[in-house]
């Protein structure tokens, strides 16, 4: 994950004309003594917005507080909502990752053309 996926997925999503506004948003998140810049938490929220650049804000907020949360959503939507904190077999564990892997990895590769996906 680059800065490159970044400005890349801000145009893809918000398009050319809001791609700078989006970046700007999103980039306060490692602006503060606790966080570091990271293009993996960039990305989770471009992810958890899903083009919509009203959501940015709030999510890049959830971020700077607790960029945790932002990866858990973005990247183990699956694993996040069916096992959390609880305790599953390991095959179970397992298949939740793998399949938000494969998920996480379509999105992150689709271009405009392609329809978006909730997150």
């Amino acid at each position: 994950m680059t800065d490159d996926d970044v400005k890349r997925v801000a145009a893809r999503d918000f398009g050319t004309a809001q791609a700078g506004l989006a970046l700007s948003i999103v980039e306060e998140f490692g602006k503060q003594d606790w966080n570091r810049p990271s293009p993996r938490v960039w990305l989770a929220i471009l992810k958890l917005a899903n083009g919509d650049l009203d959501r940015l804000p709030e999510i890049t907020a959830t971020a700077i507080a607790d960029y945790r949360d932002v990866l858990a959503w973005a990247e183990y939507p699956r694993y996040s909502r069916e096992i959390g904190f609880h305790d599953a077999p390991e095959s179970t564990k397992q298949a939740a990752i793998d399949d938000d892997w494969k998920q996480y990895c379509r999105w992150l590769g689709r271009d405009a053309s392609d329809q978006r996906e909730d997150a």
